[in-house]
Parts: C-alpha cells; sequence; structure tokens
C-alpha cells in the first residue's frame, strides 16, 4: 500500500520575491522529509507534453536532506510540472505537481 505524499510550497515573502515576469533561470530548494531517497526529478514547462531530462542527473536528495536547484533552460515561463520518483516505489509513489517557480522558494516532500 503506497503512502499519499502531502506536499508544500513555501511561498518567497513579497518584498523578496520574483516579479511576475518570468526569469530565464528559476533557483528553489527541494526539501525532502520522506522515508525514502528522491532518485529522480523532471521538470517541463506546462505546455510541454513530455518530461525533460533529469535534474537530479547522478545525484539523489535523501531523507532528511535538501538540494538547491536551478533551472536554466532558457524559456521565460514561471509555470513548470514536477514529477519525483523514489527509492523502493513500493513505499511512495511517484509524485507529479505543478507549480510556479517565480514564485516559490523552497518545495517540500512529506510522507
Amino acid at each position: 500500500m503506497s503512502i499519499k505524499l502531502r506536499i508544500a510550497a513555501a511561498l518567497l515573502a513579497a518584498s523578496v520575491a520574483a516579479p511576475a515576469m518570468a526569469a530565464d533561470e528559476l533557483t528553489f530548494t527541494i526539501v525532502n522529509k520522506t522515508s525514502e531517497v528522491i532518485t529522480h526529478f523532471y521538470t517541463s514547462p506546462t505546455n510541454v507534453d513530455d518530461w525533460e531530462e533529469d535534474v537530479l542527473g547522478d545525484d539523489v536528495i535523501g531523507p532528511g536532506e535538501s538540494m538547491q536547484i536551478t533551472i536554466a533552460d532558457g524559456r521565460r515561463t514561471c509555470k513548470y510540472d514536477l514529477k519525483f520518483d523514489f527509492e523502493g516505489s513500493d513505499k511512495l509513489e511517484t509524485t507529479t505537481d505543478t507549480q510556479d517557480l517565480c514564485e516559490m522558494s523552497t518545495y517540500t516532500l512529506t510522507e
């Protein structure tokens, strides 16, 4: 039986938030508060039908760890689909979500 993930995205305070206009480079932190290792993290703009390359490459994000992520794909868009794969997939399901990365500073995954 899989555990449903609750996902919380902490937004930047209005005084330091990125402007509503899209930036060429988007930076945020992923926090893994699950008991499993995040093995893959995929993103793609919401208007793209396929997942792009694994952002983590050879890296992983272990339980209790965090990692700063920079999306520098040259696109001037803020809304991205996100997909996370976990080691031990029998316990945690693949998780997908959509976020405004121009407004987000931290993305936390929990069980």
